[in-house]
């Protein structure tokens, strides 16, 4: 056994990931309770069953959107269940929370929406606020949940990632940094935010809004902004780094980089006078904003990758190879992860077998078996799964229940 083998076995050895699950209003399900173990759990049923509400869910016990990136309005069941109290605040519309165990020690976490009531002189505004609780007390912010818990997932939407636009990329990207920097999620909300109320304020006031407030949004997003930009180039150099001294013996070895003005800027500039450009290029781009045209910055930055052997960037590879690639990407971050943070992260695969061959299929399932972490993995089909009988739980859901086949 090779010492990186070595490494990974002793980490996981000690187990991370969910032990008990409990959703209430959310999508498919009024309430639900599983007790996982902490192995791979082959989700089956058919299409429209919820099988990836599961994973959605455990996604949402992480920092940031969920794999869905779905309003949090359109998560609600639309009958509501009564809530259970002992979790939960009255006035909740859906809930995750979970049982989590974290290199031997147990967690209780979870999240929620609470509705809320916003007081202007004209109106009453209703609006929907994510919350965090963790053993019990609320969290300042969801970048919490990232000291708990960490997941990394593939879902069938993922498998056009390299040929839509950046923005599914950069989310990507952004997700791969939160298992290292709990306070990326925060900064990237932080960042939104701004940008949001800067965009507004320039357009309602057709470019006259008070320069001082421009100014103070401007020196805020461009701090926050190249915070963001540095956290990303660090995470894609640690997996550069990694992919080269340990690459895979099935999946292709990938290189990856940031194409952006503030990431390029980085690289031979300290970041004080990164900001100061930043800074100064926003002011400029006031403009653009009542044009309609493109803002140049860290919102537009593209993550991209190249397949190593053949030397040809992502989008140019065929629909297997590009499969190939996210895989090879989650396989590094997960080892990478296990070695440098030393606790591993829970898998969330949605249909993952999908546009790869028979070989590649039987090798990420024995790479998962390797790895020996928990996994949630949903098939309409469960003998694809063969090799993990007698190893694995096995799901069914019927009628938004769980039936177990193990």
């Amino acid at each position: 056994m090779d010492s990186l083998a070595k490494n990974i076995k002793e980490v996981v050895s000690l187990k991370s990931g969910v032990t008990r699950l409990t959703l209430t209003d959310f999508r498919n399900y009024a309430f639900l309770r599983v007790n996982p173990g902490l192995r791979p759990v082959v989700i089956t049923g058919e299409n429209g069953s919820g099988k990836t509400n599961i994973l959605e869910a455990i996604s949402f016990l992480t920092p940031g959107r969920g794999l869905r990136s779905a309003k949090l309005a359109d998560i609600r069941r639309v009958t509501p269940a009564v809530i259970d109290e002992s979790y939960l605040p009255g006035n909740t519309s859906w809930a995750v929370s979970a049982i989590v165990s974290k290199n031997g020690e147990e967690f209780e976490i979870g999240t929620a929406v609470e509705k809320n009531i916003r007081e202007t002189e004209e109106e009453s505004r209703h609006f929907d606020r994510r919350i965090v609780k963790i053993n019990g007390q609320k969290g300042s912010s969801q970048s919490e949940l990232g000291q708990y818990l960490s997941a990394i997932w593939l879902t069938p939407q993922m498998d056009r990632l390299f040929r839509g636009g950046s923005q599914p990329r950069r989310s990507f990207l952004d997700r791969l940094v939160y298992a290292f920097d709990t306070e990326h999620a925060k900064r990237t909300s932080t960042f939104e935010h701004l940008y949001k109320q800067w965009y507004q304020l320039i357009k309602s006031t057709n470019g006259r809004a008070d320069a001082n407030w421009l100014l103070s949004l401007e020196e805020s997003m461009s701090a926050a902004g190249v915070a963001i930009a540095a956290a990303r180039r660090e995470q894609i150099a640690r997996l550069n780094r990694f992919i080269e001294s340990a690459p895979d013996d099935v999946f292709p070895d990938v290189q990856m980089e940031l194409d952006g003005t503030i990431e390029q800027m980085l690289d031979t500039l300290p970041a004080v006078e990164v900001e100061d450009y930043y800074r100064h290029k926003l002011a400029e781009q006031r403009k653009n904003v009542l044009y309609n045209d493109n803002i140049d910055g860290v919102n537009r930055s593209d993550f991209k990758v190249y397949y190593k052997k053949k030397r040809m960037p992502a989008e140019l590879c065929s629909t297997g190879e590009q499969k190939s690639l996210l895989v090879s990407i989650i396989l590094a971050q997960t080892k990478c992860q296990i070695v440098n943070q030393g606790f591993a992260p829970v898998l969330l695969l949605d249909e993952v077998c999908a546009h790869l061959d028979d070989g590649k299929k039987e090798a990420l399932l024995s790479k998962i078996r390797e790895l020996d972490l928990q996994a949630f993995i949903t098939a309409t089909n469960p003998e694809i799964f063969s090799a993990f009988n007698g190893y694995a739980e096995f799901w069914e859901i019927k009628n938004n229940t769980i039936i177990s086949h193990d």
